[in-house]
């Protein structure tokens, strides 16, 4: 690990609250990139000398960083910038191992179950069905390295499925082997996001505590033609992961 150099840091304005200021300086050049993942923070005493603040000051800046998991410290050897969580760009329609493997990121998916099922409602109403027609239901666990980071439950038209299922899910994208093996070109997906707490099965199957917050997006997304191909609920660990949006702000219309 590298230890950042003690270049001088620049307080704003006397009146914003000092450790306000100590924070926000140290966030921006880790978000700048000026400071990378495992880099060494300065010493609490060169973060003293520098701003020309107690310690206690320099801890409270410290201590919202860590917090908020921008930094991690290790006993004895000081503060560290924390790794960059994986993230995922909701601004383009793409697979999970397609946006990971473009950001560096190996994946792999836990297949828990490939069932024909009854559509419900809900699963009828999305993909234009029936209720009570026969879906292909796929149920994945996936994982960046070894950390799971969401659960997604996949509800596909019966004969379009089988086709998926066919395909080696553990390492391949659902939207991929649309493309490329069922000649299902991907057009446009709709999406719904909200918090959830972690139910006892999502937990045990994300590793974290029941209750924990998780992000959960239900997606629809259709082929080239508006025709619905796949429908999912995606339940994301908000610890280890994240999504990602660009809004353009367009014209002022009265």
């Amino acid at each position: 690990m590298n230890a950042v150099a003690d270049a001088p840091l620049h307080p704003g304005p006397a009146a914003v609250r000092l450790y306000s200021r100590i924070r926000e300086d140290i966030r921006e050049r880790i978000v700048s990139g000026a400071w990378q993942p495992h880099d060494r923070l300065p010493s609490e005493s060169a973060l003293m000398g520098l701003y020309g603040v107690s310690r206690i000051t320099v801890r409270q800046a410290l201590g919202d960083l860590q917090k908020e998991r921008v930094i991690f410290k290790v006993a004895g050897k000081g503060s560290f910038v924390s790794p960059t969580k994986p993230f995922q760009e909701l601004g383009r329609l793409q697979g999970f191992a397609e946006a990971m493997g473009a950001l560096g990121h190996d994946t792999y998916n836990r297949v828990l179950s490939v069932s024909m099922v009854p559509a419900t409602e809900d699963v009828a109403q999305r993909l234009l069905l029936t209720a009570g027609d026969l879906v292909t239901e796929i149920r994945r666990v996936r994982h960046v390295g070894s950390q799971p980071v969401s659960l997604d439950l996949t509800w596909l038209p019966l004969a379009l499925g089988q086709r998926v299922a066919r395909e080696d899910l553990a390492v391949r994208d659902i939207f991929g082997i649309l493309e490329a093996d069922c000649a299902a070109p991907l057009g446009h997906a709709d999406l719904v996001m909200d918090a959830q707490l972690a139910d006892a099965e999502q937990a045990a199957l994300l590793g974290v505590d029941r209750g924990a917050p998780l992000l959960h997006i239900e997606r629809l997304t259709h082929g080239t033609d508006g025709r619905p191909l796949d429908y999912e609920h995606l339940y994301c660990r908000a610890d280890n992961f994240q999504y990602r949006l660009r809004l353009q702000r367009g014209p002022n219309l009265k």
